[in-house]
């Protein structure tokens, strides 16, 4: 069985421990990222990958064609890999210890499918919005709130497993503000006003598939504002007889804009506290903020999880975005404000803590948490 670094005390995890990982939905961008993200994994291998039908069969070489949108090449691992038809539960199911979901349907298909994984005994790890707000399914930030993971135990039983089950990760809007919430939580965050601003690959798309975007900024995105709103509510939430019971404050109104940037989604923030705190205490709660991931040492967990930038002009997408390999958050220009207590810049990469990277980080933590095991 597969440990953290700290409770093993040894980084060689060896190859017969490493725990069978299938993607679903692995032609994708997310499950692209899965692959690369995964390449020499210290505990997880990637050994089945599965996809819509029109894929399966194919070498997954094949199945993506010239469609790698990645700037790292295709592992050779899995290059020779037969793709699967993701709906061939069973089949895939058998293969594998847990998933990781990334798949492209409707939310009615991705809660059926995802259910019927988690069924075989096969946990779910799910980078999609579908089981969100299922109340007994954990939307988990590693660093903010593992404890929610408790209502596995209340899910199972609803499944009627012993060992399957979902676990989600939340939208990528939020992962450039929601932290610092959490971080600053004894002064009381009570309002915010932020705007995001979207990198295209959070559409799964480059600017070779959307040329419409050079040079262009679109002011919507379909269901982003509501979930960059609500979704840090639920994390910054409680557990309560086995439901995630969402946080009543702090109040959030969120425009998200489309960007011409490829990746890397940067917000600003206004934002008023109960207790108006200085500007160097805030800092210093951002810089010492940590949590379960960096206490266990976790394969991909960042060192410093928020660094805070002191320049006047940073932090910036092309220079920063991919701090601590993409799993770390950047804030700058905190100052204080005319009508609110405080604004700030925030700037995360959204196919990585955002999406592919932040499952994968969930994943290790259900693994240092003894939930996800060798079938």
């Amino acid at each position: 069985m597969c440990v953290s670094k700290r409770q093993e005390g040894n980084e060689d995890i060896k190859m017969e421990q490493k725990l069978r990982v299938g993607i679903l939905g692995a032609t994708g961008m997310v499950g692209q990222r899965f692959i690369s993200l995964l390449e020499n994994h210290p505990w997880f291998e990637v050994v089945t990958l599965a996809a819509s039908p029109r894929s399966a069969g194919k070498t997954y070489e094949e199945a993506v064609g010239d469609r790698w949108k990645m700037d790292t090449p295709m592992p050779e691992a899995v290059k020779k890999i037969v793709v699967h038809n993701v709906n061939e539960v069973e089949e895939v199911a058998k293969t594998v210890d847990f998933v990781f979901s990334a798949v492209d349907m409707t939310k009615d298909e991705i809660r059926a499918i995802e259910e019927a994984y988690a069924k075989t005994e096969t946990p779910v790890v799910s980078n999609n919005s579908a089981h969100r707000w299922t109340p007994d399914v954990p939307m988990v930030i590693p660093e903010v709130n593992p404890e929610h993971f408790a209502v596995i135990e209340d899910q199972k039983k609803r499944l009627g497993t012993t060992r399957g089950f979902i676990a989600v990760k939340p939208n990528c809007s939020i992962q450039s503000y929601a932290p610092c919430l959490a971080a600053w939580k004894e002064f009381g965050p009570k309002e915010l006003v932020v705007t995001t601003y979207q990198a295209i690959s959070g559409a799964g798309k480059t600017f070779k598939d959307w040329p419409e975007m050079v040079e262009n900024i679109i002011p919507f995105i379909g269901g982003e504002e509501e979930k960059s709103e609500q979704e840090p509510l639920r994390v910054l939430g409680r557990v309560e007889n086995g439901q995630i019971v969402k946080a009543d404050s702090p109040k959030i109104t969120c425009q998200c804009v489309r960007v011409p940037v490829l990746n890397g989604h940067t917000a600003a923030v206004f934002i008023n506290f109960e207790k108006k705190p200085t500007k160097e205490q805030l800092i210093e709660k951002l810089e010492g903020f940590k949590g379960f991931p960096q206490e266990a040492e976790l394969p991909s967990a960042p060192k410093q999880f928020i660094r805070y930038m002191t320049e006047d002009n940073r932090p910036q997408v092309k220079l920063d975005v991919d701090y601590e390999s993409g799993m770390g958050i950047s804030i700058g220009r905190l100052r204080e404000d005319s009508i609110y207590d405080y604004k700030f810049i925030g700037l995360s990469h959204n196919t990585v803590r955002g999406a592919a990277g932040g499952a994968v980080l969930c994943a290790e933590t259900l693994t240092a948490k003894g939930f996800i095991t060798k079938k």
